[in-house]
């Protein structure tokens, strides 16, 4: 089996090299390529990642290359991890919406639109050059806006599932407080990515007993707290939100306060920074602590999973995934991408069934969903009156005084990375 990671030189990476080294027996990889444009970087994560497989005794074989049609040439599947602009695109997104009052955010609002513009193209012409090399590769997205992503790459055919790491986060951290393995927790995870809810807690398998009032009830305070959301709130809706919610339950609170303390894309490029050069010592042969600082809990996991259940039955049967609606969610059309739970096996995902949605989270669904329609019609064909519709259509924009000076700073911040500017 071989797998090829595009945006192999992600201090990310040793996450998942980690994951692959300790689930071997669940996804039985033989060559493993890290494709990378960054050849600095995949000179340090490279060597790490053969240590990792060396002390964990993983006979496969891994290797490094900028060259993506060679990386990709017959792999089974291909893991995109890949972000255009790097840290410093991530800084302006979350720096000159707040310029307007806005949230700003990598993946959600005016800084998350504004990834999705750099993206979708550059992750469209890799699908297709992995089509061509190898039309039978699954293709597993982790870039980010993983909902709009996922739909370009459906949208054109390809053989596409998109993943995130909120729900294996929450999943994990239910089994704590419910002190059982975490294989016994299933999620009734509804929603899009970066907006979604855990509208049931379920031991022992999908069917299995609702638990989350107990858990609400014992450990409201605690999960509130990681949520950084009122208690009170999380009893008043009965469910527990995405973190990602915050940003629409209390969007001024949150563009007061990320306006008096440095960007997460600084802290996270001073992160990067030490991380790498923790990777250049040649006696590292283990993931460091410092990565858990850097995000992207259980990732490692979460991919295992997905790709083993693709590629050859050996995962969970049912996972949470961003794929196709199809007619789960009543009132989206069956082309919208959804993150929730579906049955994922070698022809693809297949959402389950879902309780019905309180019009409290439809209604907001609905609106992101009419968003992300506009922002992969503005990343596919470009204009500034798409970016612009796009924009005024996002419940964090929604006045047309903001969607006109947004749409402004947008373009003039990424006009490196968008053909039509």
């Amino acid at each position: 089996m071989k797998l090829a990671v595009v945006g192999g030189g992600s201090t990310y990476t040793p996450e998942l090299i980690d994951g692959f080294a300790r689930l071997r027996d669940t996804l039985p990889i033989e060559e493993l390529v890290l494709v990378d444009p960054a050849a600095d970087r995949l000179d340090l994560v490279g060597p790490l990642a053969r240590r990792i497989f060396a002390k964990q005794g993983h006979p496969g074989r891994i290797t490094t290359t900028a060259d993506l049609d060679a990386g990709v040439g017959g792999a089974d599947a291909v893991l995109l991890q890949l972000r255009v602009g790097g840290q410093a695109a991530r800084e302006q997104d979350e720096t000159w919406p707040l310029e307007c009052g806005c949230v700003g955010q990598e993946t959600t609002g005016a800084g998350g639109l504004a990834k999705a513009l750099r993206t979708v193209p550059v992750v469209l012409d890799i699908a297709e050059r992995v089509r061509r090399t190898n039309p039978d590769a699954w293709i597993i997205d982790f870039t980010n806006p993983v909902g709009i992503v996922t739909r370009a790459l459906l949208q054109a055919g390809h053989k596409a599932v998109g993943l995130c790491n909120v729900a294996i986060g929450f999943q994990r951290k239910f089994a704590r407080l419910l002190d059982v393995a975490p294989a016994e927790v299933h999620l009734d995870h509804v929603g899009l990515n970066h907006l979604s809810w855990e509208l049931g807690v379920r031991l022992g398998g999908p069917d299995g007993e609702d638990v989350l009032p107990r858990l609400l009830a014992e450990h409201g305070e605690t999960i509130a707290a990681d949520l950084r959301m009122p208690a009170p709130l999380l009893d008043r809706l009965g469910v527990v939100p995405s973190y990602y919610l915050r940003y629409f339950y209390a969007h001024d609170e949150v563009v007061r306060e990320l306006g008096t303390k440095p960007s997460r894309a600084a802290e996270v490029a001073a992160m990067e920074k030490e991380l790498l050069a923790l990777y250049g010592d040649p006696a590292l042969d283990e993931k460091p602590a410092l990565l858990a600082k850097r995000g992207g809990a259980f990732y490692s996991e979460a991919a295992v999973d997905l790709a083993a259940s693709l590629l050859g039955g050996g995962g969970s049967p049912v996972q949470v995934v961003n794929t196709y609606n199809n007619g789960t969610l009543p009132f989206l059309p069956d082309d919208a991408v959804i993150e929730t739970q579906a049955r994922v096996d070698g022809s693809g995902a297949a959402p389950l069934a879902v309780p019905a949605l309180d019009p409290l989270f439809a209604g907001l669904v609905a609106n992101v969903t009419a968003y992300e329609d506009l922002a992969l019609e503005a990343a596919l064909r470009g204009g500034r009156d798409r970016v612009y519709k796009a924009l005024l259509a996002h419940p964090l924009v929604g006045q047309f005084a903001y969607a006109e000076q947004l749409t402004d700073r947008l373009i003039a911040h990424n006009r490196e990375h968008l053909a039509w500017a």
